[in-house]
């Protein structure tokens, strides 16, 4: 049965790295959303929805073919969220759901503050920019890693944990 991996929470708060890494480890499809809208926005098109829309119909190809996926998004809202749901009970495939959270704001503001985009073009949102930023809260459960504390490595074993206990399709 095909897997989609959906990582969510706001820049700066370690999705890019950890997702990442655990796609590294499991061999498996990564599908980006500031990839796919940076693309969007060098083609001068504009951006809205289609980054998800895009990264959808590209998750959705690799899950036919029983590949894992790693969808890396902010997912800030219950409309995007719902958007990876209907692509998991399209493909029959079992969804796990994943939150990062930086609980220590110093530390989460010094991240924002001292990255460098590591995509050509892309701007990196300020600090104000990641508070104001509207993000709903989830309205089911899912994985919930604090990276405030934790090396990556451990992140990533916490979130393979969690993959092997989720189950059913469409749900994490």
């Amino acid at each position: 049965m095909p897997l989609l991996i959906v990582f969510g929470g706001l820049p700066g708060t370690g999705k890019t790295t950890i997702a990442g890494e655990l796609a590294r480890r499991l061999s498996a499809s990564y599908v980006r959303i500031d990839a796919i809208e940076q693309s969007l926005k060098a083609a001068g098109l504009a951006v809205g929805a289609t980054g998800y829309t895009i990264a959808h119909a590209l998750a959705a190809e690799n899950l036919k073919l029983a590949l894992t996926v790693i969808a890396d998004c902010v997912n800030p809202v219950l409309a995007s969220r719902q958007g990876w749901r209907d692509v998991a009970q399209r493909c029959q495939a079992r969804l796990v759901e994943i939150e990062t959270i930086c609980s220590d704001l110093v530390e989460h503001r010094r991240r924002v503050e001292s990255r460098l985009p590591d995509i050509e073009g892309l701007m990196q949102p300020t600090w104000q920019e990641v508070t104001d930023r509207l993000y709903e809260p989830w309205d089911r459960d899912r994985c919930v890693l604090d990276t405030a504390n934790k090396s990556i490595g451990d992140l990533v074993d916490v979130a393979e944990a969690n993959i092997r206990l989720c189950g059913s399709p469409g749900a994490s």
